[in-house]
């Protein structure tokens, strides 16, 4: 998946901050704001970042490089003057993807990319959208059904739906544009709702825009504390698929019925996702480590397919007395063993107090015990309905800033 993010702004509104620095490289709670966007990005499957930049573009080239420390490739694409949003995607047009996402560089929506991005079959572009008490500072969108269906200008809107500065689009859409200058926002999304080819997804995750000088400040500690979250660990063979035993295949996959939708709901909620699996098959020498990535990769494809994503899986390919060669071996990741949750605390900003796990064996909710957190034991039935009765729903209000 590709994200094309706008980061060739002047932030003119910021005063002496961006005189010299670009305004999303400007510090928000110890890092410049960038890095939080890239790592939303990277956690959700999005794999390579063009950044369209103008400004003291050097400063992004130089801190993101080829994008190997972020967990994504990047490449750049030059403005040589500013050419509105519709502007910069005409100019990047040849770098671009038959399907990608837009994302603005100075603001952040933790939604779900994936979801807009599994409406392209039905629009050319898609929309996400937030709910805010007041729309008049930014205009508001009408929706009806997933279809946009026009826009209001800013002013005194009161409550409304608002754009979260994150699109999935078709390359195709760019046919519609005037030319360099344009604007996506005037020029090409008005036109496209007019013809029932814009669609809207609403999120009500985590916004940040920071444009002005008030939510800058507000976000030197809101940012740290978003990221800081909430985890969901999940077995796989049992929880997310049928456990026809050491299943390593697309053909011999079957998902347990309602795994898609309750990790998309996860998602939604907030909460990181991590797949914890004993994967003794490897170690009996049944399949290797490359075919077993391969098929999470794959796993992984047809979730994005249904709007959901797993930000990462941890796996333990040792087995005590089964095992072939250096895979025989006790191992302190076999659950009911911790070590593959501990590795995942160790790697990732999580919240111990409000993560769990969900297995389908008394070793999975061992294993969860042993590393500090409340363990659940599923046996059998739908996912979607087990998750949305037992995992608690976050007060993602209070993530709000703006």
């Amino acid at each position: 998946m590709q994200a094309l993010i706008l980061a060739g702004g002047l932030g003119t509104r910021l005063g002496a901050r961006t005189r010299e620095t670009p305004k999303p490289m400007l510090e928000v709670g110890g890092k410049p704001f960038l890095d939080y966007v890239v790592w939303n990005l990277a956690r959700q499957g999005v794999r390579e970042v063009v950044f369209s930049i103008g400004f003291r573009a050097e400063q992004i080239e130089e801190h993101f490089r080829d994008g190997d420390e972020f967990g994504v490739r990047c490449t750049y694409i030059i403005e040589a003057e500013p050419a509105g949003t519709g502007g910069a995607l005409l100019i990047a047009r040849d770098a671009l993807e038959p399907e990608f996402l837009v994302l603005n560089g100075d603001s952040l929506f933790d939604a779900n990319v994936l979801a807009p991005w599994s409406l392209l079959d039905r629009f050319e572009a898609v929309l996400t959208l937030r709910s805010v008490p007041d729309a008049g500072r930014y205009g508001a969108v009408d929706l009806d059904g997933p279809r946009v269906i026009g826009f209001r200008e800013k002013g005194d809107l009161g409550a409304g739906l608002i754009s979260g500065g994150v699109y999935a689009m078709r390359r195709q859409a760019l046919d519609r544009l005037p030319g360099v200058p344009s604007s996506v926002e005037r020029d090409l999304f008005p036109v496209l709702a007019e013809q029932g080819r814009l669609g809207g997804v609403e999120s009500s995750g985590f916004f940040l825009d920071i444009g002005i000088e008030a939510d800058f400040q507000a976000g030197q500690t809101a940012l740290p504390g978003w990221q800081y979250k909430a985890a969901v660990f999940l077995d796989r063979d049992g929880v997310m698929n049928v456990d026809h035993n050491y299943v390593s295949t697309p053909e011999r996959f079957e998902w347990v019925e309602g795994a898609p939708e309750a990790i998309r709901w996860l998602n939604e909620q907030g909460y990181l996702v991590f797949v914890v699996t004993n994967q003794a098959g490897i170690g009996r020498g049944y399949y290797d480590e490359a075919h077993f990535l391969e098929f999470t990769a794959w796993i992984s494809a047809r979730l994005a397919e249904r709007g959901a994503h797993v930000d990462k899986t941890y796996f333990c390919p040792h087995h005590p007395t089964e095992g072939v060669g250096a895979y025989r071996r006790e191992c302190p990741c076999r659950k009911p063993q911790p070590g593959m949750l501990l590795q995942a605390f160790e790697e990732w900003p999580i919240d111990r107090s409000r993560s769990l796990m969900i297995g389908d064996k008394p070793k999975d909710v061992q294993a969860a015990e042993a590393a500090g957190i409340r363990g659940l034991l599923f046996e059998g039935g739908n996912l979607h309905d087990y998750v949305r009765a037992e995992v608690p729903v976050l007060d993602r209000v209070s993530e709000q800033v703006s």
